[in-house]
C-alpha cells in the first residue's frame, strides 16, 4: 500500500494567509545582509528565531550589562561641558587678543 493512500490532496483549499501575510515583519538581518522575512511575535519587533520568543533575551536587571568608566551617563555629560567651557574659553581669548 502507497504512503497516503485513500487521502485527496487539497490542491485548492482556501487558506487564511492573509493575517500572516500582512503581519508586520522582523527586523533583524540575516547572514546574507537581507532582512529576515520571518512574521514578527505580537507586540514585539522580531521573529521568534531573532530574540522575540518569550523570555528571550537578558535578564531583568542584568548585572553584566553595567557601563562604568567612560560611557556611564555621568562621564559623557562632563566631558560635554568641559568642551564646551574650553569652547567658550578659546572664544574670549580671541576676542581679547
Amino acid at each position: 500500500m502507497r504512503c497516503g493512500a485513500g487521502k485527496k490532496m487539497a490542491g485548492n483549499h482556501p487558506r487564511n494567509t492573509t493575517p500572516m501575510l500582512s503581519s508586520r515583519r522582523c527586523g533583524a538581518k540575516t547572514r546574507s545582509g537581507k532582512p529576515c522575512m520571518s512574521p514578527a511575535v505580537a507586540g514585539k519587533k522580531r521573529c521568534r528565531m531573532h530574540g522575540g520568543a518569550p523570555r528571550s533575551g537578558a535578564p531583568r536587571g542584568n548585572q553584566n550589562a553595567l557601563k562604568y568608566g567612560l560611557y556611564t551617563r555621568e562621564a559623557i555629560k562632563e566631558r560635554r561641558q568641559l568642551r564646551a567651557l574650553l569652547r567658550q574659553s578659546r572664544m574670549l581669548i580671541q576676542k581679547i587678543e
